[in-house]
């Protein structure tokens, strides 16, 4: 961790003064979506994602590749502070999550989802309109009819009225997706959204990342099928604890890469234990 970034925004929280935002240090941006520093994140004392920087670029699609326990989902929920970081820190265009909500949808993974709600494919939608509806106040035609046009968007307007237990895996995809469109947001973080889903699942969420891009918007997807990063994608962070590359697929996704990605994770997962002990322990 950047100790005196850490203790130069200790000390501003304090003296109750903003502190120096991640564009004074020169591998981030304001203008970056998403700007990452120095991040580490564990789970009981056992560092799952070590000292992690990132800066997303300022619009395309971008594939998260690693093997399995990689620290690719864990990546995305501490960046959303669904789960506590053991440092670092997180802004969005210069900014703490906090102040850029709305400009952030999430698709979570299918499988962390309870079904059996009892709540129908469009309410779920409509959900993504809550930034712009006010929580505890009615959704009104227009949002609805919002809703709708989202679900269109994604094939399945035929199923607004659809309890969404109902639905097979893939048209339950599709209504996570319409909900972060509605969201209208500027960066989408998607957690594993081709996972389990049929050919024709598949065709639309990929018709729909392309429409986002086009949009100017930033997508960040955990994805893992190698075989299609370089035909959905533009750039990719190949993760394994910490990120070994990023940028452009053409540059970055490269068989020395993979191979450094997917080799040697328990070398890596023992360094960073050791690493993480020392640190507890004050020694480093």
């Amino acid at each position: 961790m950047d100790r005196a970034v850490g203790a130069d925004a200790a000390d501003a929280g304090r003296r109750g003064t903003p502190s120096r935002g991640l564009d004074t240090l020169p591998e981030h941006s304001r203008g970056s979506p998403l700007s990452v520093h120095a991040m580490t994140v564990a789970y009981r004392r056992k560092p799952v994602l070590w000292d992690v920087d990132y800066d997303a670029p300022r619009s395309g699609l971008v594939a998260i590749v690693g093997p399995n326990g990689a620290g690719k989902s864990t990546f995305i929920k501490a960046c959303l502070g669904l789960i506590p970081k053991v440092s670092g820190r997180v802004e969005f265009w210069g900014r703490p999550y906090r102040e850029q909500r709305r400009r952030v949808g999430y698709v979570p993974q299918r499988e962390s989802v309870d079904w059996d709600f009892p709540v129908s494919a469009l309410d779920v939608v409509c959900m993504g309109r809550y930034g712009k509806i006010g929580w505890c106040r009615p959704v009104s035609r227009a949002h609805r009819e919002a809703g709708l046009a989202c679900l269109e968007r994604v094939g399945i307007a035929d199923l607004a009225g659809r309890q969404i237990s109902q639905l097979s895996g893939g048209q339950q995809q599709r209504v996570f997706l319409a909900r972060a469109l509605a969201q209208q947001a500027d960066l989408y973080f998607m957690d594993e959204p081709f996972t389990g889903v049929d050919a024709a699942t598949e065709r639309a969420i990929v018709e729909v990342l392309r429409a986002l891009r086009a949009q100017g918007r930033t997508v960040i997807c955990v994805h893992h099928d190698l075989q299609s990063v370089e035909e959905y994608f533009e750039h990719v962070i190949l993760m394994n604890m910490r990120i070994v590359a990023a940028g452009p697929v053409g540059g970055v996704f490269t068989r020395e890469n993979l191979q450094r990605t997917y080799g040697g994770r328990l070398t890596l997962l023992a360094e960073a234990s050791e690493a993480f002990a020392q640190a507890e322990r004050g020694g480093g």
